[in-house]
């Protein structure tokens, strides 16, 4: 978009988007979404659908590549952790497998002008795992992860989304400020 449009114009689309219900969310287009992608840190997918005759922000999703350790003191079922021996390598000394797997970083729907009721949130994660899946088709792998505010509606929607919980990770200094909670709550997908 940035090639096509320009950054003045890119930044005045991603200016139409609004997530009152995470201001994280909201904040990280506005501010970083750019600076991530021009870095090669993640990459961010809008996703567009028609309203009234004119091409509309509904969501968002980000992607990044990350590395994870998924212990064996981990909740997860004996067939998910067959499947995950297989994409990672044993740390003896973290006591659980270190995997490489991409990062759904961001989920965000757009409450401006009520396009939020222009997709569900089932089909805007189910664009970020097919997306996740197409590029693994590509480079190999099967898991995907996220990190969620330990809130039960969140930890229920991607629940109920396959996403099971593994660990979790504490904020960083950064994150305290538009995050609540001391921590995040790590789930991981079998593709």
């Amino acid at each position: 978009m940035i090639e096509e449009l320009g950054e003045k114009e890119t930044k005045i689309i991603l200016s139409q988007f609004s997530c009152p219900l995470n201001m994280d969310v909201e904040s990280f287009l506005h501010n970083s979404a750019i600076e991530f992608a021009r870095q090669s840190i993640s990459a961010t997918h809008l996703v567009f659908s028609s309203y009234k005759n004119e091409l509309v922000i509904v969501g968002y999703f980000t992607l990044a590549n990350k590395n994870i350790i998924v212990s064996n003191n981990s909740s997860i079922s004996k067939t998910q952790r067959k499947r995950i021996n297989k994409f990672g390598i044993y740390d003896p000394d973290r006591k659980g497998y270190r995997i490489s797997a991409p990062l759904l970083a961001q989920l965000g729907k757009n409450y401006s002008s009520g396009y939020n009721k222009l997709i569900t949130g089932d089909e805007l994660l189910l664009l970020a795992c097919k997306k996740v899946s197409h590029v693994q088709e590509l480079i190999g792998g099967k898991i995907v992860y996220l990190e969620c505010e330990d809130k039960p509606s969140l930890i229920d929607f991607y629940a109920s989304n396959g996403f099971v919980s593994f660990g979790q990770r504490a904020l960083d200094r950064d994150e305290t400020e538009v995050l609540s909670g001391q921590y995040l709550i790590q789930m991981l997908k079998y593709l």
